[in-house]
């Protein structure tokens, strides 16, 4: 048996024990209190892995083969294999850049890469094709691109006649087109477009959306297989107006219409479409027959080019979040789709891996990779991968 003064500390210490064992309970308790009530104060906050971020992927794509470069990229897009499509502007390159392609040659570098391109996730250039051939004219100035999954590439352009949709097989290899390299009709017309901008595929229903444009103030949908029209609408779901507008100001009644470009239209699982109304800095959102929705708004103060250029629905199984281009700000916006809130954004102006110059379109694959296109002096296109845990 110990002696009596080592019984007595054995006493205390177990005493300071029961003490603080009492005494962590209490803080740890009351821990659990703060964190309910934090849960209760702020029910929707999203914790880190469940907003997409994003770091660059300075190696994608690959060196090009042939001595080959890009010029202006126009549209960029994801098929269902997960494999990239681009369409660039040829012409948009410099005598410096297409050195090596004038006669005589000025230096060894560059010859331009042909106007279509498709890559894998990986980089490498799996074909290219596009430009003038037999039985269609091409476009003066490529904008947009989509590829179906039935094997369809559809392109547009937006010089002053580029007033078509061109469809051709995933070789190049001309099918057919909606409207004519010709003078526009008007945001009205039903067989004509007006430069349109993008396009794109409701799969069940077999239509083609086309977000029409730069001369046009319209959605329009087409038949994809017989390219019969189908309907048109303009913001808020009014019939288009063509006359002239004045220019965007912030203080100023919001407009009614579309101002020029309408720049993209994306589908959502859900039957929602959206619109990118650049100018006026908003998204509109839509039924499937043009019934009119909400509207989001961004960055309204920003002047020159607008700050909504393109759109791209997050890939999870809800497609909580859009992700949003903005090519006068040089930034992409992460933003939930159920009521427009911005929750995140990455990107800067700058020529830097992971910088934008103009940053002109988006697309996001199944794994949540967003790869970019920019115009201008830009020039290039860029892959961001997904740093976090947002595709639950």
């Amino acid at each position: 048996m110990a002696p009596w003064h080592d019984r007595a500390g054995l006493g205390r210490t177990r005493l300071g024990r029961t003490r603080l064992g009492r005494a962590l309970v209490r803080v740890s308790h009351a821990f659990s209190i703060l964190t309910a009530a934090i849960a209760f104060v702020l029910p929707g906050t999203a914790t880190a892995g469940d907003v997409p971020t994003f770091a660059v992927d300075a190696s994608w794509p690959k060196q090009l083969p042939n001595n080959w470069i890009l010029g202006q990229v126009g549209g960029i897009t994801v098929d269902w294999q997960g494999h990239i499509w681009v369409i660039h502007r040829p012409r948009s390159l410099t005598d410096d850049e297409k050195g090596a392609s004038l006669n005589p040659p000025r230096s060894k570098c560059c010859v331009s890469a042909p106007p279509v391109l498709e890559f894998d996730t990986d980089g490498n250039l799996l074909r290219s094709w596009g430009g003038p051939g037999e039985g269609y004219e091409w476009v003066g100035r490529e904008h947009g691109i989509e590829v179906d999954e039935r094997g369809f590439v559809w392109v547009g352009g937006n010089a002053d006649n580029d007033n078509a949709i061109l469809k051709f097989t995933l070789d190049g290899k001309f099918v057919a087109q909606i409207g004519k390299i010709a003078p526009s009709l008007g945001s009205n017309d039903i067989t004509q477009l007006g430069k349109p901008a993008e396009t794109a595929i409701d799969k069940e229903a077999n239509e083609i959306y086309v977000a029409d444009g730069y001369g046009n103030r319209r959605v329009i949908v087409f038949d994809a297989t017989t390219l019969a029209y189908k309907r048109h609408w303009g913001a808020y779901g009014n019939k288009p107006d063509d006359n002239k507008q004045a220019a965007y100001d912030p203080k100023a009644p919001v407009s009614q219409q579309f101002g020029n470009p309408v720049h993209c239209v994306k589908l959502a699982n859900d039957g929602l479409v959206y619109v990118c109304d650049r100018i006026n800095n908003r998204i509109q959102v839509f039924r499937k027959d043009g019934t009119f929705v909400k509207e989001f708004f961004f960055e309204k103060n920003t002047l020159g080019n607008g700050a909504v250029w393109d759109i791209a629905i997050w890939p999870d199984p809800k497609q909580t979040y859009l992700l949003s281009a903005d090519g006068e700000n040089n930034e992409i916006r992460v933003i939930k789709r159920d009521d427009g809130s911005v929750v995140g954004s990455f990107g800067h102006n700058g020529r830097n891996a992971g910088q934008f110059h103009w940053v002109h379109a988006m697309a996001v694959d199944a794994k949540g990779n967003v790869y970019t296109a920019e115009v201008d002096t830009g020039k290039r296109i860029q892959k961001f991968r997904l740093t976090s845990d947002a595709l639950k």
